[in-house]
């Protein structure tokens, strides 16, 4: 109980797992633009009060565990995140211009669940997705062994 917050009338603890996802699902979250985006998501996030507690850029995805006060509803955070942070981003990096057309880096849509008792569960989740991406990237699905005959292939 000690993590509920509180304003002039009401008591909360409104927690979010987000999941939101580049434009056509590019891979393009690597290296300077992934530190930058992190840095905008922070700017934007302390600007409506909101407390970025978790967050992970994987190459094509982001996974975020939020704290939105409760007069802020989730869509309203996001389309104010991912429209703002589209902004910040063709400002930064201009040549992303040529690839995105009319300053829409973000997918239309968002994945959205809550927290609840497993707040602990999804900060691991989100620490270890990256390296479960490269893990799974870097699985080989060749079978060596012939399901039919049982004999090996070469």
């Amino acid at each position: 109980m000690n993590d509920v917050k509180s304003l002039s009338h009401s008591k909360w603890r409104c927690k979010y797992h987000i999941v939101f996802a580049p434009k056509y699902r590019r891979q393009i979250i690597y290296g300077q633009i992934k530190e930058d985006i992190g840095k905008i998501l922070r700017s934007l996030c302390n600007r409506k009060q909101v407390e970025l507690i978790e967050g992970e850029c994987c190459p094509d995805h982001i996974h975020i565990l939020v704290a939105i006060p409760p007069h802020l509803s989730v869509s309203q955070f996001m389309g104010y995140l991912k429209s703002k942070s589209s902004l910040m981003i063709f400002d930064r990096h201009a040549n992303l211009k040529y690839k995105y057309g009319n300053r829409h880096f973000w997918r239309r849509g968002y994945y959205v669940d809550t927290v609840g008792k497993y707040e602990g569960a999804i900060k691991e989740y989100i620490r270890n997705q990256l390296q479960e991406d490269i893990e799974m990237d870097t699985l080989d699905f060749k079978e060596y062994v012939d399901p039919f005959t049982g004999s090996r292939k070469k």
